[in-house]
């Protein structure tokens, strides 16, 4: 007696396997630091987990699109499951600098972020010095409570 399986339960096993194997080999999906980028996926999304939230955060937009935000330099992941607890997806998120137009002055162990494009302006990144960080918030501050 020969085994032979039905086209409906390859179909199954097809339907089971191939997408667990397309999660599995996905690249990461990169965002800059500070920035947001729009996910759409396939299924409806009821909950989605960030390994790291300090990395990065995700928000369900609408059932199939989810905002990514990125939040600080490194890697984690982002685990999406359907209304009954099933993965939709497991991927990694790499959060990323935009080095385009970014000049680091370093004033010996002070370190101080700017914009250069096309006139140069404070920016705050991570590792900025504290003091330069305060005075650049106190200063945007200044200015939106002029426009008020």
């Amino acid at each position: 007696m020969s085994f032979r399986p039905s086209l409906a339960a390859l179909a199954i096993v097809s339907v089971l396997v191939t997408p667990l194997a397309a999660l599995a080999e996905s690249a990461p999906v990169t965002v800059k630091v500070n920035m947001a980028r729009i996910l759409r996926i396939n299924a409806p999304a009821s909950t989605i987990i960030i390994g790291n939230p300090a990395i990065a955060d995700a928000a369900i937009q609408d059932p199939q699109t989810l905002v990514l935000t990125g939040k600080s330099y490194g890697q984690t992941n982002l685990i999406v499951l359907d209304s009954q607890g099933n993965p939709i997806a497991d991927t990694m998120i790499e959060v990323v600098q935009d080095q385009a137009g970014l000049v680091t002055v370093y004033l010996g162990e002070r370190r101080t972020s700017m914009a250069c494009e096309p006139v140069c302006q404070p920016i705050m990144m991570l590792g900025d010095d504290a003091t330069f960080t305060s005075q650049t918030i106190a200063s945007a501050s200044a200015v939106a409570g002029a426009a008020n």
